[in-house]
């Protein structure tokens, strides 16, 4: 089965479904990743640009990618680009790749990429056009830094009800996430290790396991 892990920002898979796609990669499953956006000058320098690009590489040659496609478009301001245009891009990779799974950014986050993101992807997506683009289940990830951020209002809340075991992968997610030198916090912040290790531990033991990652359905076709 194909895989698509869909992040605003390149740390945002790692953050909210690492450990789900390690063990779609350790079942026999195909993985691939969709970047939208890029850091840019002069709000960026050209050599963090240039780090941000190889940690990009490495952490997709870490996850053994089949293929990941960066769209490009400017970070932390996809709510002032046209959504058609997002969404032809999207729907390009989703028509190509024909994933069976797509792991998608909340649409609740206070990140506003994140929200423009979501609502593209379920433009693609609508109900009539997922098994005609090999679509069959969409699942959006929290994201550590931004969905817990949100503020307190019920249609902005991550309610998951899929879990999955990650316990074998925790390690490895984290290491991955150390790729992200220039995304990782130190301790005790958002997407310092603790926390990322301790979210963990909280979702799994909502199911009973060591270590978990939780997802809402959005949207299952079969």
């Amino acid at each position: 089965m194909k895989i698509l892990a869909v992040s605003a920002h390149p740390d945002d898979e790692t953050l909210g479904c690492g450990g789900a796609l390690l063990k779609h990669a350790a079942e026999g499953d195909s993985l691939f990743w969709l970047v939208a956006t890029r850091t840019y000058e002069p709000e960026w320098s050209a050599e963090t640009i240039r780090i941000k690009a190889d940690e990009v590489k490495r952490v997709a040659e870490a996850y053994g990618m089949q293929h990941y496609f960066k769209l490009g478009f400017p970070s932390i301001r996809l709510d002032t680009l046209p959504l058609a245009d997002l969404i032809g891009r999207i729907r390009n990779v989703i028509e190509e790749v024909k994933p069976g799974v797509v792991y998608l950014v909340h649409g609740g986050d206070v990140n506003s990429d994140h929200y423009v993101l979501f609502t593209a992807v379920m433009s693609v997506l609508k109900g009539f056009y997922m098994l005609k683009r090999g679509v069959r289940r969409i699942l959006s990830y929290e994201t550590l830094s931004s969905t817990e951020a949100a503020p307190p209002q019920p249609y902005r809340a991550f309610v998951p009800d899929v879990y999955r075991d990650i316990t074998p992968w925790i390690e490895q997610k984290l290491q991955i996430m150390g790729l992200y030198e220039s995304e990782s916090h130190p301790d005790p912040m958002p997407r310092g290790p603790s926390a990322i290790r301790a979210l963990a531990r909280y979702r799994g033991a909502s199911i009973g396991v060591d270590y978990a990652e939780a997802f809402m359905l959005i949207r299952e076709v079969n």
